[in-house]
């Protein structure tokens, strides 16, 4: 059965982002050990991708002419009129999120939905009870404001830790599953 995972790196202060969507923060970390492997073990799971306009805009804008997941269907929540790079499987929707879920499963089929981003879509998906997995790399460095990893209405009941690992450069990778019952 397929999983609703948010797959996210966070700064220790739990932000995403800085204010002005400026990931250099984060940029810098990149080929640190275990990330490419962590990444595309996840990858291989994931069978269709759901984003929100602000996480697209910045894709188009800095990965101008590439569409980094060509193979794999995408939703993307929007109020704006944007046009897919040629070759890429993408439908700009409004709406609700439960409204579509039938759709994101769908096209998963067997394979995980991944919420790229950003924190309010994925907390969007946290409030309505879909999201089953958070995946978080935390990232050592301490940025003080931002757009917020998970920016919820309220508090969630406890989330039930099932994997942690360090890996380079100081990156710790945290796996916890939501809406976990008794017996699960």
């Amino acid at each position: 059965m397929s999983r609703i995972q948010y797959f996210v790196a966070a700064s220790l202060d739990g932000f995403i982002a800085t204010p002005t969507d400026d990931l250099g923060w984060l940029l810098q970390f990149d080929g640190f050990e275990g990330g490419k492997e962590s990444y595309e073990t996840f990858m291989a799971g994931v069978g269709c991708i759901v984003m929100g306009g602000g996480t697209y805009a910045w894709l188009m804008e800095h990965e101008p002419g590439k569409w980094p997941y060509p193979e794999t269907p995408c939703y993307v929540f929007t109020r704006h009129e944007y046009t897919a790079p040629d070759a890429a499987d993408i439908t700009f929707i409004r709406g609700s999120v439960s409204e579509f879920i039938a759709d994101f499963k769908a096209d998963a089929g067997s394979r995980n939905v991944w919420v790229v981003g950003g924190g309010d879509l994925a907390a969007q998906f946290a409030d309505a009870g879909l999201l089953d997995e958070l995946i978080l790399s935390v990232i050592p460095v301490v940025l003080g404001d931002g757009k917020r990893l998970l920016p919820l209405t309220g508090p969630t009941p406890p989330l039930e830790l099932t994997a942690s690992r360090a890996m380079g450069r100081g990156i710790v990778e945290l796996r916890y599953l939501l809406n976990t019952k008794p017996g699960d």
